[in-house]
Protein backbone atom coordinates (compact mmCIF):
# COMPACT_ATOMS: atom_id res chain seq x y z
CA UNK A 1 0.00 0.00 0.00
CA UNK A 2 2.86 2.37 0.81
CA UNK A 3 4.29 1.89 -2.69
CA UNK A 4 0.88 2.70 -4.19
CA UNK A 5 0.69 5.93 -2.18
CA UNK A 6 4.24 6.86 -3.20
CA UNK A 7 3.38 6.39 -6.89
CA UNK A 8 0.18 8.41 -6.52
CA UNK A 9 2.13 11.21 -4.84
CA UNK A 10 4.73 11.16 -7.63
CA UNK A 11 2.07 11.27 -10.36
CA UNK A 12 0.25 14.13 -8.62
CA UNK A 13 3.50 16.00 -7.99
CA UNK A 14 4.62 15.57 -11.59
CA UNK A 15 1.34 16.92 -12.89
CA UNK A 16 1.39 19.81 -10.43
CA UNK A 17 5.04 20.77 -11.00
CA UNK A 18 4.54 20.66 -14.77
CA UNK A 19 1.50 22.90 -14.50
CA UNK A 20 2.66 25.31 -11.78
CA UNK A 21 6.39 24.82 -11.34
CA UNK A 22 8.05 24.73 -7.96
CA UNK A 23 5.40 27.03 -6.50
CA UNK A 24 3.05 24.01 -6.32
CA UNK A 25 2.07 23.42 -2.70
CA UNK A 26 2.40 20.14 -0.86
CA UNK A 27 -1.23 20.57 0.24
CA UNK A 28 -2.34 20.73 -3.39
CA UNK A 29 -0.20 17.71 -4.32
CA UNK A 30 -1.61 15.68 -1.40
CA UNK A 31 -5.20 16.56 -2.36
CA UNK A 32 -4.51 15.70 -5.98
CA UNK A 33 -3.01 12.34 -4.92
CA UNK A 34 -5.91 11.64 -2.56
CA UNK A 35 -3.63 11.25 0.45
CA UNK A 36 -2.93 13.15 3.64
CA UNK A 37 -0.17 15.74 3.65
CA UNK A 38 1.64 13.55 6.22
CA UNK A 39 1.72 10.74 3.64
CA UNK A 40 3.59 12.99 1.24
CA UNK A 41 6.13 13.80 3.95
CA UNK A 42 6.36 10.12 4.92
CA UNK A 43 7.71 9.35 1.43
CA UNK A 44 9.55 12.62 0.81
CA UNK A 45 11.02 14.50 3.80
CA UNK A 46 10.64 17.88 2.07
CA UNK A 47 9.14 19.57 -0.94
CA UNK A 48 12.69 19.94 -2.28
CA UNK A 49 13.18 16.15 -2.16
CA UNK A 50 9.84 15.58 -3.89
CA UNK A 51 10.76 18.09 -6.60
CA UNK A 52 14.16 16.43 -7.05
CA UNK A 53 12.56 13.01 -7.52
CA UNK A 54 10.09 14.36 -10.07
CA UNK A 55 12.85 16.29 -11.86
CA UNK A 56 15.03 13.17 -12.17
CA UNK A 57 12.18 11.20 -13.71
CA UNK A 58 11.29 14.02 -16.11
CA UNK A 59 14.91 14.46 -17.19
CA UNK A 60 15.12 10.79 -18.17
CA UNK A 61 12.19 11.31 -20.57
CA UNK A 62 14.48 13.18 -22.97
CA UNK A 63 16.43 10.01 -23.70
CA UNK A 64 15.68 8.51 -27.07
CA UNK A 65 17.13 5.23 -28.21
CA UNK A 66 19.61 5.22 -31.04
CA UNK A 67 20.14 2.24 -33.29
CA UNK A 68 23.17 0.47 -31.85
CA UNK A 69 24.36 -0.59 -35.30
CA UNK A 70 22.61 1.53 -37.91
CA UNK A 71 22.63 -0.07 -41.34
CA UNK A 72 22.23 3.24 -43.11
CA UNK A 73 23.37 6.40 -41.31
CA UNK A 74 20.82 8.83 -42.77
CA UNK A 75 17.87 6.53 -42.04
CA UNK A 76 19.05 6.00 -38.46
CA UNK A 77 19.54 9.73 -37.89
CA UNK A 78 16.13 10.56 -39.38
CA UNK A 79 14.41 8.00 -37.09
CA UNK A 80 16.31 9.45 -34.14
CA UNK A 81 15.50 13.03 -35.18
CA UNK A 82 11.76 12.37 -35.39
CA UNK A 83 11.72 10.60 -32.01
CA UNK A 84 13.87 13.23 -30.28
CA UNK A 85 11.87 16.16 -31.65
CA UNK A 86 8.61 14.51 -30.63
CA UNK A 87 9.93 13.99 -27.10
CA UNK A 88 11.71 17.34 -26.64
CA UNK A 89 9.20 19.55 -28.46
CA UNK A 90 6.00 17.79 -27.42
CA UNK A 91 3.70 19.20 -24.77
CA UNK A 92 5.37 17.31 -21.92
CA UNK A 93 8.87 18.16 -23.16
CA UNK A 94 8.07 21.87 -23.23
CA UNK A 95 6.29 21.71 -19.85
CA UNK A 96 9.32 19.90 -18.39
CA UNK A 97 11.67 22.54 -19.77
CA UNK A 98 9.48 25.31 -18.33
CA UNK A 99 9.28 23.62 -14.92
CA UNK A 100 12.93 22.65 -14.51
CA UNK A 101 14.98 25.47 -16.01
CA UNK A 102 13.81 28.19 -13.57
CA UNK A 103 14.83 25.97 -10.65
CA UNK A 104 18.41 25.33 -11.84
CA UNK A 105 19.87 28.09 -9.61
CA UNK A 106 18.07 26.61 -6.59
CA UNK A 107 19.17 23.02 -7.27
CA UNK A 108 22.60 23.35 -8.91
CA UNK A 109 23.92 19.88 -8.01
CA UNK A 110 20.66 18.28 -9.11
CA UNK A 111 20.77 20.21 -12.38
CA UNK A 112 24.26 18.91 -13.14
CA UNK A 113 23.22 15.36 -12.31
CA UNK A 114 20.05 15.68 -14.40
CA UNK A 115 22.04 16.93 -17.37
CA UNK A 116 24.56 14.12 -17.01
CA UNK A 117 21.82 11.50 -16.80
CA UNK A 118 19.71 12.79 -19.65
CA UNK A 119 21.05 15.19 -22.27
CA UNK A 120 24.64 14.29 -21.38
CA UNK A 121 23.97 10.59 -21.97
CA UNK A 122 22.19 11.45 -25.21
CA UNK A 123 25.23 13.43 -26.43
CA UNK A 124 27.51 10.50 -25.55
CA UNK A 125 25.34 7.94 -27.35
CA UNK A 126 24.93 10.11 -30.42
CA UNK A 127 28.67 10.88 -30.41
CA UNK A 128 29.38 7.13 -30.45
CA UNK A 129 27.16 6.65 -33.52
CA UNK A 130 28.69 9.65 -35.28
CA UNK A 131 32.22 8.60 -34.28
CA UNK A 132 31.68 5.16 -35.85
CA UNK A 133 30.39 6.85 -39.01
CA UNK A 134 33.48 9.08 -39.05
CA UNK A 135 35.74 6.05 -38.61
CA UNK A 136 33.92 4.31 -41.48
CA UNK A 137 34.40 7.36 -43.74
CA UNK A 138 30.67 8.13 -43.92
CA UNK A 139 31.24 11.49 -42.22
CA UNK A 140 34.18 13.87 -42.28
CA UNK A 141 36.54 13.37 -39.35
CA UNK A 142 35.87 15.82 -36.52
CA UNK A 143 35.05 15.84 -32.82
CA UNK A 144 32.06 13.45 -32.52
CA UNK A 145 30.84 15.05 -29.27
CA UNK A 146 30.75 18.49 -30.89
CA UNK A 147 28.96 17.02 -33.91
CA UNK A 148 26.39 15.41 -31.58
CA UNK A 149 25.82 18.68 -29.74
CA UNK A 150 25.42 20.52 -33.04
CA UNK A 151 22.85 18.03 -34.33
CA UNK A 152 20.86 18.10 -31.09
CA UNK A 153 20.88 21.90 -31.15
CA UNK A 154 19.68 21.92 -34.74
CA UNK A 155 16.86 19.50 -33.89
CA UNK A 156 15.38 21.69 -31.15
CA UNK A 157 16.89 25.19 -31.44
CA UNK A 158 14.46 27.86 -32.55
CA UNK A 159 11.54 25.42 -32.59
CA UNK A 160 11.79 25.08 -28.80
CA UNK A 161 11.94 28.85 -28.45
CA UNK A 162 8.83 29.18 -30.63
CA UNK A 163 6.96 26.64 -28.52
CA UNK A 164 8.04 28.30 -25.30
CA UNK A 165 6.47 31.48 -26.62
CA UNK A 166 3.32 29.62 -27.66
CA UNK A 167 4.00 29.72 -31.39
CA UNK A 168 3.46 26.66 -33.55
CA UNK A 169 6.79 25.21 -34.57
CA UNK A 170 7.29 23.36 -37.87
CA UNK A 171 3.55 22.92 -38.43
CA UNK A 172 4.01 23.87 -42.07
CA UNK A 173 6.85 21.44 -42.76
CA UNK A 174 6.32 17.81 -41.78
CA UNK A 175 9.76 16.99 -43.23
CA UNK A 176 11.62 19.42 -40.97
CA UNK A 177 13.49 16.67 -39.08
CA UNK A 178 14.66 15.12 -42.35
CA UNK A 179 15.73 18.51 -43.70
CA UNK A 180 17.74 19.17 -40.52
CA UNK A 181 19.46 15.76 -40.76
CA UNK A 182 20.26 16.38 -44.43
CA UNK A 183 21.76 19.79 -43.60
CA UNK A 184 23.84 18.18 -40.85
CA UNK A 185 25.03 15.44 -43.18
CA UNK A 186 26.03 18.00 -45.85
CA UNK A 187 28.10 19.84 -43.23
CA UNK A 188 29.91 16.61 -42.37
CA UNK A 189 30.32 15.24 -45.89
CA UNK A 190 33.77 13.61 -46.14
Amino acid sequence: MALVHRERVLRAATSSFLAHGYRSSVDHIARRAGVAKQTVYHHFPSKDELFKEVARALAKNVLVELDSEPRELRAALVRFAHAYRKRALGAQGIATFRALVPEVPRFRALARAMYAGSAGVLVERLAEVLGRAMDAGELRRDDPALAAELLLGMLTGIDRVKRLFGLAADEGDPRRAERIVDCFLRAYTP
